[in-house]
């Protein structure tokens, strides 16, 4: 059981990065925000289904931490985006706490 949550788990990380990409270039387009929305529900289920198989080790609840914070500014970028305000720090934040949350994930870190 805990290799399919593993497996789905790290296969929408993948997705999310695609329809977050997919969301902020067709920001017009209400559908890829919403596919990107459901990507946050599953991943986020299936993250905290495998927390509670494994005993909640710390490293983990902080990389749930971190996701909860990268979710937030997807979220506050594809606002800023339909507004045509600048995305560039929150682009930079994105990607510095994707890169920790990956590397935590595949316990580099």
């Amino acid at each position: 059981m805990f290799n399919v949550l593993l497996h789905t788990h790290s296969g929408m990380w993948g997705v999310m990065v695609l329809l977050f990409i997919l969301s902020f270039a067709f920001y017009q387009q209400k559908g890829w925000s919403m596919a990107l929305r459901l990507a946050y529900l599953i991943m986020l289920a299936t993250g905290i289904w495998m927390l509670t198989l494994i005993g909640f080790p710390w490293k983990f609840i902080l990389k749930g931490i971190l996701a909860l914070i990268l979710i937030g500014l997807m979220e506050a970028t594809l606002g800023k985006r339909k507004r045509r305000e600048s995305t560039l720090t929150l682009w930079i934040l994105i990607i510095v706490i994707l890169i920790v949350i990956l590397l935590l994930g595949y316990e580099v870190l």
